[in-house]
């Protein structure tokens, strides 16, 4: 694509400023989006962390649920951090019996599968398609794939500890997702690697 594309972070809960100023230092324009209005003319959408039940809640009370499944069944990309990761998937253990998620992702997730808040952590990751050297990954009540679909891709693995080998971020046609918080470390080619996907699906 010749311009700028333009990108949305759903700013119902979490990091959102954060997210907001990585995508503009990867050159694209980055807007927050509340409203079913708001989803018009996005070429790429990233859901933040923050709790994917209230997510799940907020998306209903702003009406921008519906519009915003019917987007990602279409084709739009996105990209979704911990919570977010929780929001695309197709299948949640532990969640509220009522909890949905948008969906896309063929993959099980386990919400806050590494423990409660105090058993955040951070650890260096290698994923699949990102170069220079591994990624600074932190989790925060993070969730981890329990299992992903024949059409996904497992970009990145826990490399040591109790919970080695758990699949914490994955990509499928244009979606992408990771249990932890690339947008709180200043190093932004999680984001690149994104912004490369919606240049590519343009």
């Amino acid at each position: 694509m010749t311009s700028d594309p333009v990108i949305g972070v759903l700013a119902l809960q979490g990091d959102v400023r954060e997210h907001l100023s990585v995508l503009a230092s990867c050159g694209v324009l980055a807007r927050p989006v509340r409203r079913q209005s708001e989803l018009e003319d996005l070429d790429g959408i990233v859901l933040p962390g923050g709790e994917s039940t209230t997510i799940d809640k907020l998306s209903r009370i702003f009406e921008v649920r519906e519009p915003l499944v019917a987007m990602l069944r279409a084709g739009l990309p996105a990209y979704g951090a911990c919570a977010g990761m929780i929001m695309l998937a197709d299948r949640i253990l532990d969640g509220r019996s009522d909890q949905q998620t948008f969906g896309g992702l063929d993959i099980t997730v386990r919400r806050n599968a590494f423990g409660r808040q105090v058993a955040s952590f951070e650890e260096d990751l290698h994923l699949d398609g990102v170069d220079g050297g591994p990624v600074r990954a932190v989790f925060i009540r993070a969730p981890w794939v329990e299992q992903a679909g024949d059409g996904v891709e497992v970009i990145g693995r826990v490399e040591g500890g109790p919970a080695e080998g758990r699949i914490v971020a994955v990509r499928q046609g244009g979606l992408l997702a990771t249990s932890f918080h690339p947008e709180v470390t200043g190093d932004a080619r999680v984001h690149e690697l994104f912004v490369e996907m919606v240049r590519e699906r343009s």
